[in-house]
């Protein structure tokens, strides 16, 4: 049962996922026609990542993390049958006003740190925007007007967005909420409204606009607004209200106090990931123009496939989890997270040869069009390819982690993240001079794979899991789906450079695009076969699910 309701929900989300990176993919092609890799684009890049930064640690992670496991518990609480009805009743008292509560925290926290941060920001546009340093230079005039130009669009573009953290903490909870009552469809959907009204926005409000950058800053914080708005409903379908309580009582409750207890580690270890964040993009807006917003170009096809697979198991598995934890049904937990394991590896594995292979004809078909030209295509491909090279690691940590979370231990992986964030950081002050934006990327997969071999390591510390079967299970499946990529990428190797040749006289859409096409057919094709002769049993689960 735990097979088909993983494969059921996880199906469902990531078809609902899948809408929102394509959309996302298209926002990212919007920016790329309006800005490419200019100032403009670096800015907005700047800007976004700071708000986004904090919703992470504010929002997505701190609801992952502490409420939907604390959310869980008081509703096994309230649906135990062994309970009374007025037992029952009382205990639906107590979650109400536990949601109350954490409302009520997330929207103070969250807007003192708006507030504050929209006072701050022409600090924080110094810390990203490099200032000439040669006097001597012959067109050191030049090089002060486009730093002042630059830290001036910052500025501005980090104000607009900066209420974006508000909005869309809001938007984490109402998400944390339906997740926890295993509702997925609306929350899944709110990133294609998001992505939609940014689009939108862009084109509407260009040509009213100064630049394209600040069209899309009013599209994001619109598109924030929106993503709550539009789950409201669905919360409220549910049978739970939700509303503001002072801070007394918001501090007071058991519940609340649990998150925060839970959350402590956590913001530490984001807080880090933030600092380490800061520190890759501080690094890459101090290198060549464009790297910055190339980087994030390349990171998009990484979270295309990472949305689409990773984000969504991991969503569906943790309250699944949680609950096999609160019963302590050991088996089934194991179970589950190891199918969740091997099902990234069959994702993953086969796509970062794929992509190794097709990485600048996909750079090309998607972003390639007026103001993004071949040294931006160059630039981004680079970068691309050490990216994808980290995409199980990245994808498996985002599967590991509700494994521990779910069992309320949140010190663990926090401590790993903080691991992985100090080799990140060294890897790319390391990387960055010579290698420039590729160190970078390149910094980024090596420090997941750190990140993923610790997590293992203190999977073994848990009681609860069976770590050697866990991890013998997994590296036999991983050494199983490289060598099948091997094989099938092969035939794609010898026959890309026919294939680009054959249709070099048409357009973009049919010189890039045909290729990508006929080798992933042929890629696929050769991948399914290995996978049908071996009988795979992840493989043949997912047949059957979507046979049924």
């Amino acid at each position: 049962m735990a097979k088909k309701s993983l494969l059921k929900s996880g199906i469902v989300l990531s078809v609902m996922t899948l809408a929102s990176r394509i959309m996302g993919l298209i926002r990212e092609m919007t920016r790329a026609s309006f800005l490419g890799t200019s100032m403009y684009s670096d800015a907005f890049t700047t800007s976004f990542m700071i708000p986004n930064l904090l919703r992470r640690l504010f929002a997505e992670n701190s609801i992952s993390v502490a409420f939907i496991p604390t959310f869980k518990a008081y509703l096994e609480k309230s649906n135990d049958d062994s309970k009374t009805n007025e037992e029952k009743l009382a205990a639906r008292r107590e979650t109400q006003e536990f949601l109350k509560a954490t409302f009520t925290l997330i929207s103070f926290l969250t807007a003192c740190v708006v507030v504050i941060g929209i006072i701050i920001t022409p600090l924080i546009a110094q810390i990203f925007c490099k200032k000439p340093l040669d006097s001597s230079a012959a067109d050191f005039a030049l090089q002060m007007d486009a730093w002042l130009l630059k830290k001036q669009e910052v500025t501005i573009l980090t104000r607009i967005m900066f209420p974006y953290l508000f909005v869309i903490s809001i938007a984490a909870f109402f998400q944390g909420i339906l997740n926890g009552c295993k509702i997925f469809a609306p929350s899944g959907f709110t990133p294609v409204l998001f992505n939609g009204i940014v689009i939108l926005g862009t084109y509407v409000l260009s040509p009213f606009t100064e630049n394209p950058a600040r069209a899309m800053a009013i599209g994001v914080i619109t598109g924030g607004c929106v993503q709550a708005a539009f789950q409201l409903p669905f919360v409220l379908k549910t049978g739970w209200k939700v509303g503001i309580t002072t801070l007394k009582k918001t501090f007071s409750n058991p519940g609340t106090r649990r998150v925060c207890a839970l959350i402590g580690p956590t913001i530490i270890g984001m807080a880090a990931y933030q600092i380490n964040d800061l520190v890759s993009t501080a690094l890459a807006s101090r290198a060549e123009v464009g790297v910055v917003s190339s980087l994030q170009f390349s990171l998009r096809l990484q979270e295309l496939i990472l949305g689409i697979f990773a984000v969504s198991i991991g969503t569906v598995i943790l309250p699944d989890l949680s609950g096999l934890a609160s019963k302590k049904e050991w088996e089934k937990f194991n179970t589950m997270l190891l199918q969740a394991i091997k099902i990234i590896i069959l994702i993953t594995i086969p796509v970062t040869f794929y992509s190794l292979v097709c990485g600048n004809e996909l750079i090309t078909l998607l972003y390639r069009n007026k103001r993004f030209d071949e040294h931006s295509v160059a630039l981004t491909t680079g970068e691309f390819r050490f990216h994808i090279a980290g995409l199980f690691f990245i994808a498996v940590n985002r599967i590991i982690s509700p494994a521990f979370y779910a069992q309320g231990n949140t010190k663990l992986p926090t401590f790993a993240g903080i691991i992985s964030m100090v080799c990140n950081m060294i890897f790319a002050i390391v990387l960055v001079a010579p290698m420039s934006g590729n160190g970078i990327a390149l910094a980024l997969s090596l420090a997941s794979a750190v990140n993923t071999i610790f997590l293992f390591i203190f999977l073994g510390k848990m009681h609860s899991i069976n770590i050697k079967t866990m991890t013998l299970n997994t590296i036999f499946y991983i050494f199983k789906l490289t060598v099948f990529s091997v094989i099938a990428v092969i035939p794609c190797k010898l026959l890309r450079p026919l294939l680009l040749n054959a249709f070099s006289s048409y357009s973009r859409l049919v010189s890039q695009g045909m290729p990508i096409i006929i080798l992933a057919v042929i890629f696929g094709a050769i991948g399914i076969l290995l996978l049908a002769i071996t009988k795979d049993e992840i493989a043949v689960s997912i047949k059957n699910k979507l046979k049924r």
